[in-house]
């Protein structure tokens, strides 16, 4: 499935231009996956990466401010969201897919010297590419995210929401993003939310993504994720948490990731206070600022 190109025609504070790239499917054939690319191109790169159920609208606030400071801010849609193609069939959509699908578009831009910005599954999947090429990574900012194994107790929310997820009979992801924001956005972003869904057949890959994350230690990709804290725990560039204050879902990830991380230490992790699951759309001034500080102060 592709979303039609006029279901984003006029969305508020989105003007970017598109740009796309092919990847392989993992069935033989190629998937396009679109992405955000503002700034100098010769500037180091802020990499973006969204997740459940938003896309590259989710950051378009914040945006400005890095082109405002003179990185490159590259921003895809991943596979099943957004402006990228759109599997039809739910058994298409795998976790170990997420991420060769992510490591071919970050391959085809031939990204180094990365700054990687991941929120949500933006970090299941990012946090992965960091453990598999750190030496591509100048930094990581890791906001309202985790990386499971399926050896820790489930948390009690996530399980709500995961259940939510598949009960509901239209996928509304306008209305989950309004649910879980301080205060609600107004009217028009949270239909920028449903653009790439015109109707349920869009939204395989949202509905999968909540049965993808790892609850059990004999989860399809929970050895995979254990591998991949064995080298982020001697991973060494600065790595920043900057968590809000009021998501039930991460709470306390960012302790976790700053205690087991060797380029966390020595830094100041901001807790954004009122912030939710979203932060980009609760306070993206307030985040931005924080990520531009971490940078001017710990990146080189």
């Amino acid at each position: 499935m592709r979303t039609p190109d006029e279901a984003f025609a006029g969305l508020p504070d989105y003007g970017f231009a598109p740009h796309y790239v092919e990847v392989p499917s993992g069935a033989g054939d190629t998937l396009r996956m679109h992405y955000v690319d503002e700034g100098p191109r010769d500037a180091r790169p802020l990499l973006c990466l969204h997740g459940e159920p938003t896309w590259s609208y989710l950051y378009r606030k914040m945006i400005p401010h890095f082109r405002a400071a003179g990185f490159r801010t590259i921003a895809p849609d991943l596979v099943g969201f957004g402006r990228s193609d759109k599997p039809a069939r739910r058994g298409d959509y795998t976790y170990a897919r997420h991420v060769a699908w992510l490591r071919a578009f970050f391959d085809a831009l031939a990204l180094r010297d990365v700054v990687l910005v991941c929120q949500d599954w933006g970090g299941l999947l990012g946090l992965r590419l960091v453990a598999d090429c750190p030496e591509r990574f100048a930094a990581v900012v890791a906001a309202n995210t985790f990386l499971p194994t399926g050896d820790e107790p489930e948390n009690v929310a996530f399980a709500r929401w995961r259940a939510a997820s598949q009960r509901m009979p239209l996928f509304d992801a306008g209305a989950i993003v309004a649910r879980t924001c301080t205060p609600p956005p107004a009217a028009g972003v949270a239909a920028a939310y449903n653009a790439p869904f015109p109707d349920e057949r869009y939204a395989a890959g949202a509905r999968q993504f909540p049965l993808l994350v790892p609850t059990r230690p004999d989860d399809p990709e929970a050895a995979a994720n254990r591998a991949a804290w064995v080298a982020l725990r001697a991973f060494e560039n600065p790595f920043l948490c900057a968590f809000g204050d009021g998501d039930p879902i991460t709470r306390g990830a960012d302790r976790y990731l700053a205690a087991a991380i060797p380029g966390a230490r020595g830094i100041a992790h901001p807790t954004i206070a009122g912030a939710s699951h979203f932060l980009q759309e609760d306070h993206p001034d307030e985040f931005a600022a924080a990520i531009l500080g971490f940078l001017r102060e710990h990146v080189r």
